[in-house]
């Protein structure tokens, strides 16, 4: 799994510690208890408890060993408490710490040329800003003047600088960001509240905690192990008083406090207590991606994906149509191509003018040129030309050595045949395979002759084969969605490596096709980013949204991908998967643990009747780990009962470490791991703690 987030931070914080301790006795109100059953029934039994204390002592009675149950049995809430706290503390810091660094950054405005220094909140769109080495970029804005190498991990979770300069494709920098290295002008594009920064925060704040079905299922049935369980202590005192002998007293033996404690150590608290805690986390961990999942659900589902449909352009593809080749006329070399391609775009600031002039240095090493010298006059390109190009060494009057064309086929076909060249056959075969693979072709003349064409296609994203491959590994189908024709859908799906593709689709092709998978019993995944993705998103079980992608794209998924990278699918099923493993590891462990907790408090209760010492009377031989008392027992048991849930919060935090196995490896690891492992903790833990209450004399 990716170690980039875009922010870092200590699995328990002081700040959320502390807050979260504060918000355990907030989660005391019932309103907030009742959603967790388990929690609810231990507080309504620690309140009973209580009440019935207090009751004694004013009869005159007081009982140490009841009075410490009670402790323990409160703090087997307020750790519950705690738990799902520290989850939802570490959500939060992250939309304080990024308001913090919108409301705190000050802004090195420019007006009429002086520098006033302001909020970076007051910042307007069209305000000139100017940032140095050292200074966080107080707004969303263009670089107007100067290039400066910007630190982003901040926001995207790269930790390589990049490049941000004024004029093309690389002068937008955003709020938040740092400047490692020299001194730029920025035009500020954004108002306060609309920044990524602030739509970030609205995202983290509005994303909403809901149980997932399988969350509501295994709450339901714990629900049911309650019911039974407390029919079952309820019971214990009739027995109790049936088989009493001489002058036992039974509300000695079986107290409210006894009952509750035996009725807490049956429950699965232990999952009850870190349920919640899990699904926070897995929602936490996929924001430590820059993902926001406005639901639990969304994470849940995104451990159950069968099949991915993915938007070809902007989600495997670049979007834009970058040079990939060069192709010359027969007798043209292509390095001469190349040159003339290359002056044609050195004023071009298009993506794919750009992209020229990078093939051209790549492949042929042709490194940038020194404009001034070269006398050159640009054409820039016009709707009305369809072409643009330069004219060399071009003298106040006269004519210009080197006229160099770039455009599309007819309109360089025209401008070479009304000025006396030739547009060749060949020249129209290369055009015409270029088209029928869904490139782009442009075509490049000198002086009115064909040089030769120049190939633009979309370019696949980097990496993303090998993330298919793996996706593949985890048994996900990957199926490309695009409107291109077939030929060109069969280049792109070979080259990106997915599975399946749809040709020449549309919008409700996408939909379909959904609704096809569904029907067949399969999860499905939908990443796309423009308007007629949306329908498609919202009938996916996981719909992700690109945040450089449309407003409607984005309300109808129920992910968004902040860094607006498709590749970042893997890391979202791999946290989906690591939240169903986590809570499967930890549903094994709790009811496995249940078992030590009998064999500690049946045997202590029973004993009650019979004997002083666990080591005496006919129920001896259950006391399996040698306690010493029937009341060190049960205070040992219900002790180890909360301090379990404490110590596996690490692990509800931060998920159990996943592996691309099929689900019955899975079942056995957990089985193996945390089933032997929950029979075989309690047993010491609650050992090691009768040792040390007896020798203290708690007891």
């Amino acid at each position: 799994m990716n170690s980039n987030k875009s922010y870092n931070r200590k699995l328990f914080d002081k700040k959320i510690i502390i807050q979260a301790v504060i918000d355990s006795f907030k989660k005391l109100n019932p309103k907030s208890l009742v959603k967790n059953p388990v929690m609810f029934i231990v507080a309504v039994g620690a309140l009973l408890s209580t009440i019935f204390f207090f009751k004694n002592i004013f009869m005159g009675t007081f009982s140490g060993f009841n009075l410490q149950i009670i402790i323990w049995l409160w703090f087997t809430v307020l750790f519950a408490n705690f738990a799902e706290a520290v989850a939802e503390g570490r959500g939060k810091a992250q939309s304080e710490n990024l308001r913090k660094t919108r409301t705190l950054t000050i802004a090195r405005k420019l007006v009429n040329g002086k520098e006033v220094n302001v909020p970076a909140i007051e910042l307007r769109t069209g305000d000139l800003v100017v940032c140095e080495a050292g200074n966080i970029i107080p707004s969303d804005g263009e670089v107007t003047e100067g290039a400066a190498s910007i630190d982003e991990s901040a926001l995207t979770g790269e930790s390589a600088p990049v490049i941000r300069e004024s004029g093309g494709d690389r002068s937008v920098v955003t709020g938040g960001t740092k400047v490692i290295s020299d001194r730029i002008v920025i035009r500020i594009s954004a108002d306060p509240g609309g920044t990524y920064l602030d739509k970030m925060i609205s995202l983290v704040e509005s994303a909403k905690r809901k149980k997932t079905p399988n969350e509501i299922a295994l709450s339901t049935l714990i629900a049911g192990f309650n019911l039974v369980f407390l029919l079952v202590v309820l019971t214990i005192r009739v027995f109790i008083e049936y088989n009493q002998t001489g002058s036992v007293n039974v509300s000695e033996i079986v107290s409210v406090p006894v009952l509750v404690a035996l009725l807490v150590c049956l429950i699965p608290t232990t999952i009850g207590g870190l349920l919640s805690a899990i699904g926070i986390s897995g929602m936490d961990r996929l924001l430590g991606h820059n993902v926001i999942a406005m639901s639990g659900r969304a994470v849940e589902a995104a451990g159950d994906i069968d099949v991915l449909l993915l938007d070809k352009t902007g989600t495997i593809t670049l979007g834009n149509r970058m040079a990939s080749v060069f192709i010359p006329v027969s007798d043209v070399s292509v390095e001469y191509l190349a040159d003339a391609a290359q002056l044609s775009s050195l004023s071009d600031e298009t993506p794919e003018g750009r992209s020229i002039v990078v093939l051209a240095k790549e492949k042929f090493g042709l490194r940038g040129r020194d404009i001034s010298k070269l006398d050159a006059h640009f054409i820039p390109f016009t709707a009305q030309t369809r072409m643009s190009g330069v004219d060399i060494n071009h003298p106040s009057s006269g004519k210009a050595k080197r006229i160099i064309r770039k455009g599309s086929a007819d309109a360089i076909k025209n401008y070479v045949e009304s000025n006396g060249g030739v547009f060749n056959s060949g020249v129209q075969q290369i055009v015409n395979d270029f088209s029928k693979a869904g490139s782009t072709p442009l075509v490049v003349a000198e002086n009115f002759k064909v040089l030769g064409v120049i190939e633009l296609k979309d370019v696949v994203k980097g990496g993303i084969k090998e993330r298919f491959a793996q996706l593949r590994k985890m048994g996900i189908k990957t199926i490309m969605i695009t409107g291109d024709n077939s030929l060109t859908a069969t280049a792109i799906a070979a080259e990106a490596g997915v599975d399946d593709f749809i040709a020449e689709a549309k919008p409700e092709d996408k939909l379909k096709r959904i609704r096809e998978e569904q029907t067949g019993g399969r999860m499905i995944g939908m990443i796309g980013d423009g308007t007629n993705d949306a329908p498609a998103l919202a009938q996916a079980d996981v719909g992700i949204a690109m945040n450089s992608g449309t407003q409607a794209a984005r309300e109808a998924g129920n992910m968004i991908d902040l860094d607006s990278n498709p590749t970042k699918l893997i890391e979202v099923v791999e946290i989906g998967k690591q939240l169903l493993m986590t809570r499967g590891a930890l549903t094994t462990f709790s009811i496995a643990n249940d078992v030590a907790k009998y064999f500690a408090i049946i045997p202590a209760i029973s004993t009650f009747l019979y004997a002083t010492h666990l080591t005496d009377g006919p129920l001896s031989a259950l006391n399996i780990m040698k306690l010493a008392t029937p009341q060190s027992a049960i205070l040992s048991a219900v002790i180890f009962n909360a301090l379990i849930i404490v110590l596996l919060i690490p692990l509800a935090l931060k998920g159990v470490k996943y592996r691309p196995k099929g689900a019955a490896a899975i079942l056995r690891r957990n089985i193996w791991v945390y089933g032997v492992g929950g029979l075989i903790v309690p047993f010491i833990g609650i050992k090691l703690i009768d040792l040390l209450i007896t020798s203290i004399g708690l007891i």
